[in-house]
């Protein structure tokens, strides 16, 4: 066994060791902060799950409609023009809503391209390089009550764009033949 791998699989059980002897020479009740950590944890779960429900219905929604094919439609091109590949839309449109609905779409892409190709080498890196914006702030800005979003939205959706841009642009330098 290699020495990383050594490493790699004391580092989760030696960090909770450490974890619970400073909390022990601090005088904390271990077990008892853990418990109400629980707790809290499980009414946030509680809390946020009205928001994961409608999100998963949006998104149904949005692929059973045909409004993914639409955008897919409108978009092509102007991916066409920017040298991106049509199968990578539905990815670019999905990553922002679902984490979970643009790994399917992630693999749809790796089934048909391959993981070696360049398109899915493209649509590797932008699964990776970009934020779930919409669940971000359907979920976590619901749970705790911010209802203006409009900032965080324009800025959330930038990012986005770049980040697809981006994952274009390297994957070409460094994975497109010459």
């Amino acid at each position: 066994m290699s020495v990383i791998k050594i490493l790699s699989n004391a580092s989760i059980p030696f960090m909770i060791l450490v974890i619970c002897l400073i909390g022990y020479v601090r005088g904390v009740k271990i077990y008892d902060a853990f418990i109400d950590g629980a707790k809290e944890g499980l009414a946030t779960a509680v809390r946020i799950l009205p928001f994961l429900v409608a999100m998963f219905v949006a998104i149904g929604i949005f692929r059973a409609s045909g409004a993914m094919s639409l955008f897919t439609g409108l978009l092509s091109p102007i991916a066409r023009l920017l040298g991106i590949s049509r199968d990578l839309l539905p990815l670019a449109i999905i990553r922002p809503l679902s984490g979970t609905g643009s790994l399917e779409v992630l693999s749809d892409i790796l089934k048909v391209h391959g993981p070696d190709s360049l398109t899915g080498r493209m649509a590797s890196v932008m699964q990776a390089s970009c934020e779930t914006t919409f669940y971000v702030l359907t979920v976590y800005f619901g749970a705790v009550g911010i209802k203006k979003i409009r900032h965080t939205l324009l800025i959330g959706l930038m990012a986005d764009i770049l980040a697809f841009a981006g994952a274009v642009l390297i994957c070409r330098a460094v994975f497109a033949a010459p």
